[in-house]
C-alpha cells in the first residue's frame, strides 16, 4: 500500500525521519503522518483539514480540476440519465448497481417502512408552525432512536442496513411533514405503489382532499435533485456525521449532526441564498448594478451560485441541471416568469462575461437547483430540507463505512494552542 516515502529532517538534527506515502486508486498521493508525532513530537497545522485525507472511503471521488464526480465509480453524468434515485441509493450502500431482481426487492425493502410512527407526528405540534424546517428535521430525525432501537447494535452489519433502509425510507416522510405543518396541512401518508419522488411530492403537494396527479416532467426533475445531492465526498457536514459516529453513536444522531450542519448557509442553504439574491436583484434592468459590484473587490456582495469551493472547473451536476431546469420551465412555461427571466439573464452573463469565464466562475449546482425547486412551487425554506431528504442516503453509507473500517477511531483533531500561558489562581478579595 505504501510503496514511497518522504523524509523529514529538522534543523540541527541530523537523524532523518521516515514518512510513508500511500496511493489510492484514483486523486493525490497522501504522506501518512500517523507516527509523526512519535517520531517528531510535531503536529501538523491544517485549519479547516483542506490538506487533510481524514479516512479511506471507496464510496464517492471527486476531481475538482477536471469537473468529474464518480459515486462508486460511475460518472454523475450516467447515473443521472440512466438511473434512478433508488438505484443510486442501492448502489451507495452497496458499492454495486442492482440488477432487475435486485431493484425490486430493495423497492419493497424501502417501501415496507415509509409509514412514521405516530407518536412521532405528534412531536411536529411541540414547534412554533414559523419553526424552520430544518429545526424540526434536526429533531424529530435523532428521535428515530427513540422508536428503532431494537436494532441499534453498530457493530452489527444486518442493523446497520435495517438502520439505513429505515433511514432513506422516512425521510421524504419527515420532509414533508415539516412542510405540511408550517401551513396547517394535514398529514398525507405515503403511498407504497408511488417511486420515491412522486410520493414526495404527493406528501408535499397535495390535498387530502383530492386526487394528486404527477407531471412526470416534475417528478423526474426532482428525481435527478436527489441524485445529484446524494454524496460530495468528505464535506462538512458527511465529516460531522464520520466525527459523531466515531464515538459510537447510534445512526440517527450522528445524521442529526449532519442535518444541524447541512443547515449553514455556507453549505446546504446555498440554493436557498440563490433566490434570495435574485430576490435583491428583483429585476433584470439591474443586474448590471449586481455584476458590478460582485466584480469590485471592496463591496461585500457576492454571486451566490456561482464557483464551487471543490470544482475549479464546471461543477458536472450544474450541467445536468442547466438541462433539467430548462425542461421544467418549457414543461410549466414559466420563461416570461420575472424571477425566472431575471435568473437566465443572470446566467448568460455569466457564461459570456470574461470577468467570470477567466475566474471559471460557472453557475454551479445550487443556481440551477434553487429555480428548479422553485418552478415546482416549493418555498425556499424547505430547500435546504430536500437537500438533507437527499443527502441522508450519502451520509449513512459513509457512516457504515467508517464503522466497519477496522483503522476507525474516535475523532480528536489537534490544535496550536496560543492562549495564556500558566498562571496561579487568587483569592477573589485578591483579585
Amino acid at each position: 500500500m505504501a510503496d514511497k516515502k518522504i523524509y523529514l529532517r529538522l534543523d540541527q538534527q541530523e537523524q532523518q525521519h521516515e514518512l510513508p506515502i500511500v496511493s489510492g486508486s484514483l486523486g493525490a498521493d497522501v504522506i501518512d503522518i500517523r507516527r509523526l508525532y512519535a517520531q517528531t513530537g510535531l503536529f501538523t497545522y491544517d485549519p479547516g483539514f483542506t490538506s487533510t485525507a481524514s479516512c479511506t472511503s471507496k464510496i464517492t471521488y471527486i476531481d475538482g480540476d477536471a469537473g468529474i464526480l464518480l459515486y462508486r465509480g460511475y460518472p454523475i453524468e450516467q447515473l443521472a440519465e440512466k438511473c434512478d434515485f433508488l438505484e443510486v441509493c442501492y448502489l451507495l450502500l452497496k458499492g454495486e448497481l442492482p440488477n432487475g431482481g435486485e431493484m425490486k426487492g430493495f423497492v419493497t425493502n424501502i417501501s415496507q417502512h415509509v409509514m412514521v410512527h405516530e407518536q412521532l407526528s405528534r412531536f411536529y405540534s411541540g414547534f412554533r408552525r414559523d419553526a424552520h424546517p430544518m429545526a424540526i428535521l434536526v429533531g424529530v430525525v435523532g428521535a428515530l432512536s427513540a422508536f428503532y432501537h431494537d436494532v441499534m447494535d453498530i457493530n452489527s452489519k444486518e442493523d446497520r442496513y435495517i438502520s439505513a433502509i429505515r433511514l432513506i425510507a422516512k425521510m421524504p416522510n419527515l420532509v414533508a411533514m415539516c412542510y405540511k405543518y408550517s401551513i396547517g396541512m394535514p398529514f398525507i401518508y405515503p403511498k407504497r405503489k408511488l417511486g420515491y419522488a412522486e410520493n414526495f411530492l404527493r406528501m408535499m403537494m397535495g390535498d387530502p382532499g383530492d386526487d394528486y396527479l404527477a407531471n412526470p416532467v416534475l417528478v423526474r426533475a426532482l428525481d435527478r435533485i436527489l441524485i445529484l445531492h446524494a454524496d460530495h465526498e468528505q464535506n462538512a457536514s458527511t465529516s460531522t456525521v464520520r466525527l459523531a459516529g466515531s464515538s459510537g453513536a447510534n445512526p440517527y444522531a450522528c445524521v442529526a449532526a449532519g442535518i444541524a450542519c447541512l443547515w449553514g448557509a455556507a453549505h446546504g442553504g446555498a440554493n436557498e441564498a440563490v433566490l434570495n439574491m435574485l430576490a435583491q436583484i428583483g429585476d433584470v434592468s439591474r443586474i448590471g448594478e449586481y455584476v458590478n459590484k460582485a466584480k469590485d473587490k471592496n463591496d461585500p456582495f457576492r454571486l451566490m451560485g456561482f464557483g464551487h469551493r471543490v470544482y475549479k472547473n464546471y461543477d458536472p451536476r450544474a450541467k445536468l441541471m442547466r438541462e433539467t431546469c430548462h425542461e421544467v420551465l418549457n414543461e410549466l412555461n414559466l420563461h416570461d416568469d420575472k424571477m425566472f427571466k431575471l435568473a437566465m439573464e443572470l446566467e448568460r452573463i455569466a457564461l459570456e462575461d470574461p470577468y467570470f469565464v477567466e475566474r471559471k466562475l460557472y453557475p454551479n449546482v445550487d443556481f440551477y437547483s434553487g429555480i428548479v425547486l422553485r418552478a415546482l412551487g416549493i418555498p425556499t425554506e424547505m430547500f435546504t430540507a430536500i437537500f438533507a431528504m437527499a443527502r441522508s442516503v450519502g451520509w449513512i453509507a459513509q457512516w457504515d463505512e467508517m464503522i466497519s473500517d477496522p483503522e476507525m477511531k474516535i475523532g480528536r483533531p489537534r490544535q496550536l494552542y496560543q492562549g495564556v500561558t500558566a498562571r496561579d489562581v487568587k483569592y477573589i478579595s485578591g483579585r
